[in-house]
């Protein structure tokens, strides 16, 4: 079986939204809520995030993404915010979304992870470069 990623204009985000809620939902059981799907949803509807699905060849979706992009002084970062699905975490499939992710300017990709999939990004050429800790006011 052969994936690819694929990117999921604004206009489309109704239909596709019922088939990637899921992937996107359980991404979203260690992110401390900072995002509701519906928020996540919004994201992708105005066009502030991209929305990547990872589909066969007979357009079933295996996994989903959502991308967000910061321009620094030296490089235009992608960030992902969500990614859901256990086709998401091989080689080829971090190398179709570098490809990706450089069509749409970026220089970097970030993501902030819990220490185990730090662990497994770094087999894709993830370095990690901060520990993200936070309190709320």
């Amino acid at each position: 079986m052969t994936l690819t990623i694929k990117h999921v204009s604004p206009q489309f985000t109704a239909q596709a939204w019922p088939l990637v809620a899921q992937f996107i939902s359980n991404a979203r059981l260690h992110d401390g809520g900072d995002y509701t799907l519906e928020q996540i949803r919004l994201q992708v509807n105005t066009g502030k995030w991209l929305l990547l699905v990872l589909t066969d060849e007979k357009e079933v979706i295996h996994g989903a993404a959502t991308v967000s992009f910061t321009t620094m002084p030296n490089d235009h970062v992608a960030f992902i915010t969500y990614s859901g699905g256990k086709a998401m975490s091989t080689t080829a499939i971090f190398d179709q979304l570098k490809s990706v992710l450089k069509q749409y300017g970026a220089t970097k990709v970030q993501a902030a992870t819990r220490k185990s999939v730090a662990r497994l990004m770094s087999r894709y050429g993830f370095e990690e470069r901060h520990t993200i800790v936070e309190c709320k006011l």
